[in-house]
């Protein structure tokens, strides 16, 4: 049943990433099609190698940047900002390297929430990247985070499986909120887009 859910998703964004794409053709400067084009590349991601993921992720933050540029203060491209560079901060093993992708997750989170404070999701988010470096150093230091993201050693021993699936469960753990909350705006994003007008009066 996970699987099936995990390839409905894996459409869904890549319908998302496709249609976001062909709106871009049309009208380059549209922040929205921009932050749900990138946010699509953000959920996508996760399917991926960690280096295509790292790869998508350069993507999903390139797009959420060009809808800043176009609109400085729009909240759901600042969040989902935030989100790539967490993700990023935990496909990197460099300590010092994923801190400063873990503080512009902060501050991309902040802003987010000084623009629209009452957004639980965002402050969420803000609370939960405060806690983000000590998960990372934990994951890395317990050698988590290489099975979590499926480059650890691969045997056929039942322990070695059973600890690749903890590490699995992990990954979704930890991504887990991102992901339902990507999934969110970007729906959201559809459904705003393709609202019929009002009848004239």
């Amino acid at each position: 049943m996970e699987m099936q859910n995990d390839f409905d998703r894996l459409l869904f964004f890549e319908h998302a990433r496709k249609t976001a794409e062909a709106a871009y053709a049309h009208d380059p400067l549209d922040a929205e099609n921009l932050t749900r084009w990138g946010g699509a590349l953000l959920e996508l991601s996760q399917f991926q190698s960690v280096s295509e993921s790292k790869k998508m992720l350069q993507d999903a933050m390139s797009k959420l940047e060009e809808a800043l540029v176009i609109n400085p203060k729009k909240h759901d491209a600042l969040w989902c900002l935030g989100n790539a560079h967490t993700s990023n901060a935990f496909l990197t093993t460099d300590q010092d390297q994923a801190k400063i992708y873990f503080d512009k997750a902060s501050q991309y989170f902040q802003q987010a929430v000084d623009e629209d404070p009452g957004n639980e999701l965002y402050l969420r988010s803000l609370e939960v990247s405060a806690k983000a470096p000590e998960l990372h150093t934990e994951l890395h230091k317990h050698g988590l985070a290489q099975q979590a993201m499926g480059s650890g050693p691969s045997t056929s021993s039942s322990a070695k499986t059973a600890k690749k699936k903890k590490g699995s469960d992990l990954k979704y753990d930890i991504f887990g909120w991102i992901i339902l909350a990507v999934g969110i705006v970007a729906w959201v994003g559809f459904a705003k887009s393709h609202v019929p007008s009002p009848p004239p009066r």
